[in-house]
C-alpha cells in the first residue's frame, strides 16, 4: 500500500507540472511524422536522409562479416570498437582538417560528453546564451565556473574573459539552431587568442552546408588551427545518425578516459558507421547540392523582402524564422500552413524566450522556387499588422 501511495503522489506531482504546461500552451506531445506535404521543417538540408541513391550505395557496401553484425555488442572500451569505427574517425578528421576525432552516439551525447569533463573545478566556461541545451546540460554536469554572454556580443564576452580564472573555454555554435544566424567566429578567435582561451565550436547546423564540400564554417573561414574542439553531427545534412568531436590527439585520449557518455554507452552499430562513411563520400561527389541549397537561401531572402509586415530573424543559413508572438498565435499559424500542404513547425516558449515564438522554416536543396513563394504567400496572408523587419 505504501509503495502505491508513493507512486500516486509522484504521479500527482508530475501531473501538476504537465497541467501548467497545458495552461500556457507549451505542452509537448509526440506525433507521427508524415511524409505528406512539402518539407520545410526537417534538418535534411541536402536530401540525404531520403536519397535512394545514397541508400543503394550503403546497401552495396554492406558486405563484410563485420558489417553484418546487428549491433556493436558493447561500449568501445569493451567489445564495441572496430576497424570500421577507427577508420571512420580518421576519415572524418581528415575531411574537416582536424588532427583527431572521437565518435559519439548523438550530437547531444557529444556535447554532454565533452563539456561535462574538460573543465575542472577551478576552470571557467563562457558560453553564448543561445547555446544548445546539450551544451548547457554538459556544462551543468561539470564542476567548473560557468557564465553566459549575450548572444553574439563580443564586447560582453571580452568583459567575462577579463575576469575568467583557470583554464578558460569559450563555447559557441557556428550556426544557431533556433535563430539560424551565424557566430562572429573570426572576432571570437581573436578574443580567445588575446586572453589565452580555448574555443569550442558546435558545427551541427553547418555540417554539410557551409564550406566548398560541406566541411563547416570553421574550415570555410580557415580557422581550424585556432579552434580547440569542434562537434559535427551526422543526423542533419549528412542524413544519418551520430556525431563526432574533433580536436587534438590529446583531446581524443582525454575523452576516451573521462567522458562518461562515451565510456558507458554501447557503441553505434556497424550499419550506422557504414552509412556515415557512405554519406560523406556521397557528399564529396554531390557538392552541387550545397550550391542548390545556397541558391534557395538567397531566393528566400530576396522574396521575403517583398513582404513588408513580416518580422524575421536575420539569417544566411538554411534556418529562417518568422517571429509570431505568443504560443497560441504561432501554433494557429503553423496549423494553417500545414493545412495548406507545407510542413512548417511552430517553436514555442520555453524552447525560445517568451515573445520570440516563431515559425522555423528549414530550406533544402530539393525545395523548388514555387514551393518557397507559395509558402511566403500563405505567411503574408496570416500576418495582419505591420512589424519591423529585423534584417
Amino acid at each position: 500500500m505504501q509503495s502505491q501511495h508513493s507512486a500516486a503522489a509522484a504521479n500527482s506531482a508530475l501531473r501538476k507540472q504537465l497541467d501548467k504546461r497545458l495552461s500556457d500552451n507549451s505542452l509537448r506531445s509526440l506525433r507521427i511524422s508524415s511524409s505528406d506535404g512539402i518539407d520545410l521543417c526537417s534538418n535534411d538540408y541536402l536530401g540525404f536522409a531520403r536519397s535512394g541513391e545514397l541508400a543503394a550505395l550503403i546497401e552495396s557496401q554492406s558486405v563484410s562479416d563485420e558489417h553484418r553484425l546487428n549491433g556493436s555488442t558493447g561500449s568501445r572500451l569493451l567489445t564495441g570498437n572496430s576497424v570500421l569505427a577507427e577508420d571512420l574517425e580518421k576519415f572524418i578528421s581528415n575531411y574537416h582538417k582536424a588532427e583527431s576525432g572521437l565518435i559519439f552516439n548523438s550530437g547531444y551525447d557529444a556535447n554532454v560528453g565533452l563539456f561535462s569533463c574538460i573543465a575542472r573545478r577551478n576552470d571557467t566556461i563562457l558560453y553564448d546564451e543561445l547555446s544548445h541545451a546539450s551544451i548547457i546540460d554538459g556544462i551543468r554536469l561539470s564542476y567548473s565556473n560557468s557564465f553566459k554572454f549575450r548572444h553574439n556580443d563580443t564586447e560582453h564576452l571580452e568583459e567575462l574573459l577579463r575576469k575568467a580564472v583557470g583554464t578558460v573555454y569559450v563555447a559557441v555554435e557556428s550556426v544557431y539552431s533556433m535563430d539560424g544566424d551565424l557566430a562572429p567566429l573570426k572576432e571570437i578567435v581573436e578574443l580567445c587568442k588575446k586572453y589565452n582561451a580555448a574555443l569550442i565550436v558546435d558545427e551541427a547546423h553547418a555540417t554539410g552546408v557551409f564550406g566548398k564540400e560541406g566541411e563547416g564554417r570553421v574550415v570555410e573561414l580557415g580557422i581550424e588551427k585556432d579552434v580547440f574542439a569542434r562537434m559535427y553531427t551526422f543526423g542533419k545534412a549528412i542524413g544519418c545518425h551520430g556525431a563526432i568531436v574533433l580536436g587534438s590527439d590529446v583531446l581524443k585520449q582525454y575523452l576516451v578516459n573521462f567522458s562518461r557518455p562515451f565510456i558507458y554507452s554501447t557503441a553505434l552499430p556497424p550499419q550506422s558507421l557504414l552509412a556515415v562513411k557512405c554519406a560523406y563520400e556521397f557528399l564529396k561527389k554531390n557538392s552541387c547540392r550545397i550550391d542548390e541549397l545556397k541558391n534557395n537561401i538567397h531566393f528566400f531572402n530576396e522574396q521575403v523582402k517583398k513582404i513588408k509586415k513580416v518580422k524575421l530573424i536575420d539569417s544566411s543559413s538554411a534556418i529562417q524564422c518568422v517571429v509570431i508572438n505568443g504560443n497560441e498565435q504561432v501554433k494557429r499559424a503553423a496549423e494553417t500552413i500545414q493545412a495548406s500542404g507545407y510542413n512548417v513547425k511552430a517553436i514555442l516558449s520555453p524552447t525560445v524566450a517568451g515573445g520570440s515564438e516563431r515559425l522555423r522554416i528549414c530550406l533544402h536543396s530539393f525545395n523548388s522556387k514555387e514551393e518557397i513563394t507559395g509558402l511566403l504567400r500563405i505567411i503574408e496572408s496570416l500576418i495582419p499588422s505591420p512589424a519591423k523587419i529585423n534584417r
